[in-house]
């Protein structure tokens, strides 16, 4: 049996524990999760978390693979407001993903003071 990041029936986080189950987090932590961007292109080219994986929901919703590095690891799914990366979150464990959504998405890990970046690695905004 696979041992998971994530209790069982607690599908949301926060911000901050994605952030420190991701490595994300100024003071550290656990790291281990990918983070998992669903946004649509335009909206992931304007502000991202550094080191987060992308794909689109459009792109989970058609039956593509996750990338590579996302695979067979736990993911933390983001998306601007939640919404969607609960969806993703939805089609991700009928493929038996371990996957938990970030509740109020980049929104909130903006507001946390977490780090944004663009396309280019420079300041990103969150739209």
């Amino acid at each position: 049996m696979r041992m998971s990041l994530f209790r069982r029936g607690f599908g949301r986080v926060t911000a901050r524990e994605a952030a420190e189950r991701t490595g994300h987090h100024p003071a550290g932590g656990a790291g281990g999760a990918v983070l998992l961007d669903v946004r649509e292109t335009q909206k992931w080219r304007a502000g991202h978390a550094p080191g987060a994986l992308h794909m689109p929901l459009s792109v989970l919703t058609a039956g593509a693979p996750l990338p590579r590095e996302a695979q067979g690891r736990p993911l933390i799914v983001i998306c601007r407001s939640g919404n969607r990366s609960r969806q993703a979150v939805g089609l991700l464990a009928a493929r038996g993903a371990d996957a938990v959504d970030v509740a109020g998405g980049m929104r909130d890990w903006v507001r946390a003071g977490l780090p944004v970046v663009d396309d280019r690695g420079e300041d990103g905004t969150i739209a």
